[in-house]
């Protein structure tokens, strides 16, 4: 419990061993992959092998490529598809078939990933038969269904901050004259962006671990990073592994860190030429001599 606005002894140690359960096996993960020894488990020396080894082989750098295309590709998509959605689930709530569009929207964020891919793969295979259109299992494929997944998560996203964001401004810059498409880019666009860099960054990470659905998606020659590893795993353990976790949590930790860095900033500035504007726009008080006022209780 609270005490005088810190925690108490039980929660602080639950914190320590929440972050201590996340955060070992990262870094003992980091730690091994500098081990000079092929066993994962026993520490031999420190060395970079394993790194040089992971530089040298092109499966996993075929894979990284391949996964890293898709997830931007995905995420792209998903952010104009999820804004759009996530724009007329906000401001037009009541339309024929409003309770099933938003229902069909969230839906693959509650769906098992198993029905998601099965359903996609028949659907493409049933494309394939009547059009000829996919011609073969791939990158497209791939992509399709990371798109339908993480646009869900950017609609929801993007709608929770719209729904937050004050509607006067918009109703203002209305009245003024301006049309509705100026109004979205000059703006609602600004206002909801950090909510639409949320969307993206969670869809690169949602595309980049995503496994199942990629599986069912997949065919010869398209082979995505999580699926390399999880192909080597049941092998055994490989200290290629390590090596590549640790290059993935460090480019992944320097990119949010930065991320953050720059949205706190920008919001930060917002809140400042807001502040200004607001005493800039409050009414001016005339001076009044204090003499003038008198002494309190009296005439």
């Amino acid at each position: 419990m609270h005490n005088g606005g810190k925690l108490s002894p039980f929660l602080k140690g639950a914190l320590v061993v929440g972050f201590l359960f996340l955060y070992v096996p990262i870094l003992s993960l980091i730690v091994y992959s500098f081990n000079a020894s092929k066993l994962v488990t026993v520490w031999g020396g420190f060395s970079l092998r394993w790194y040089a080894s992971l530089f040298e082989n092109e499966q996993i750098l075929s894979a990284v490529w391949l996964s890293i295309r898709i997830a931007f590709a995905a995420a792209a998509a998903a952010v104009v598809l999820g804004t759009v959605a996530g724009l007329v689930m906000a401001r037009f709530k009541r339309f024929p078939g409003s309770t099933l569009f938003a229902g069909m929207i969230t839906a693959p964020m509650v769906m098992p990933e198993v029905i998601t891919g099965l359903s996609m793969l028949l659907l493409f295979i049933s494309l394939q038969q009547l059009i000829g259109v996919p011609t073969e299992r791939g990158f497209f494929t791939i992509w399709v269904g990371h798109t339908t997944l993480c646009m869900a998560y950017v609609a929801v996203v993007v709608r929770s901050r719209l729904v937050e964001m004050d509607k006067n401004l918009e109703d203002a810059a209305m009245d003024l004259g301006a049309r509705p498409l100026k109004i979205f880019f000059v703006i609602t666009l600004p206002l909801i962006a950090p909510a639409i860099a949320s969307g993206f960054l969670l869809s690169v990470t949602l595309s980049l671990d995503d496994l199942v659905t990629t599986a069912f998606l997949s065919g010869p020659g398209s082979t995505t990073l999580p699926q390399v590893i999880f192909s080597k795993v049941r092998l055994g353990l490989n200290p290629e592994i390590n090596a590549l976790a640790t290059i993935t949590v460090l480019v992944v930790g320097t990119f949010v860190v930065l991320a953050n860095y720059f949205m706190l900033n920008a919001q930060r500035k917002r809140d400042r030429a807001i502040a200004e504007a607001m005493r800039a726009d409050a009414p001016k008080l005339p001076d009044v001599p204090l003499e003038s006022l008198g002494r309190p209780g009296r005439a």
